[in-house]
């Protein structure tokens, strides 16, 4: 992954996605913000006990360091399932309810999510102009939520996953992610080369690979093309924020991907 920074702000970018200029996309750190520990200090969650006023100005710095604003972002409740919804410019400013993907064809509108551990997947159709974000954790692993994003950008847009392009982004890495076995036997029907996603460490303790089980459906349904930045965010806490290495408390970080406004 590329590292940058925009009026001091760093943030990560994919080479793959970064060839085309009508995508505007970026994952940032936790650095940079306004929040107090345990948020310190670009938490973009509102539902973690930060203070609301504080989370506010996160956003708007991020919105500012991409020349975007409110105006032109959608973004969802998350909650660790596979639903997606298809967005246009009737939903900027808005929260979509009990969703984890978000699609949209429509220039002008960037999708925004959150992350602390799991897993964002960036889609890029070019051939149809469309882009998505979703949100994985195990349970949306599980769910193969990586695979409903393809299957809804075929539905809706007609694409074809020989032409996506994807990135997955800093996650929680094998390193550092031991689930148990009832966790490990969800994901396992839903890839293909299970030992190279779910490692047994001995008795019921698993360690499982988030970036190579999404990969692996993503292959399933026939994409290709797939980025993976390989940054773990419990091995690097101190620049992201880590559900698991901060003991669960700890704030949100932003992704955020969608198509430029023609000039």
């Amino acid at each position: 992954m590329i590292r940058s920074e925009a009026k001091g702000i760093p943030y990560y970018s994919f080479g793959a996605l970064a060839e085309h200029e009508q995508i505007v996309h970026a994952v940032f750190t936790r650095l940079g913000g306004v929040s107090a520990p345990p948020y310190r200090a670009l938490n973009v969650g509102h539902s973690v006990g930060d203070e609301p006023v504080a989370v506010g100005a996160n956003h708007d710095i991020i919105y500012r360091a991409l020349g975007l604003s409110r105006a032109e972002v959608v973004t969802a409740c998350q909650v660790h399932s596979n639903h997606t919804a298809i967005v246009d410019e009737r939903d900027v400013g808005q929260v979509i309810p009990q969703t984890d993907a978000l699609i949209t064809g429509v220039p002008g509108v960037h999708l925004f999510l959150r992350f602390a551990d799991c897993l964002p997947i960036f889609l890029f159709d070019p051939e149809r102009q469309v882009v998505a974000l979703g949100h994985a954790g195990w349970r949306g692993t599980a769910a193969a939520i990586a695979s409903q994003m393809v299957q809804a950008m075929r539905d809706s847009f007609d694409t074809d996953p020989e032409h996506l392009i994807a990135s997955l982004g800093p996650a929680i890495g094998p390193c550092c992610y031991q689930v148990g076995e009832e966790v490990a036997r969800a994901i396992e029907p839903t890839i293909q080369d299970q030992q190279a996603a779910i490692r047994h460490l001995g008795d019921s303790c698993f360690s499982l690979d988030l970036w190579e089980a999404n990969r692996q459906q993503l292959l399933r349904r026939g994409v290709s093309n797939v980025e993976v930045g390989r940054i773990c965010t419990a091995c690097h806490a101190d620049e992201f924020f880590s559900h698991r290495a901060d003991r669960g408390v700890t704030g949100r970080f932003a992704a955020l991907l969608g198509l430029r406004k023609p000039s």
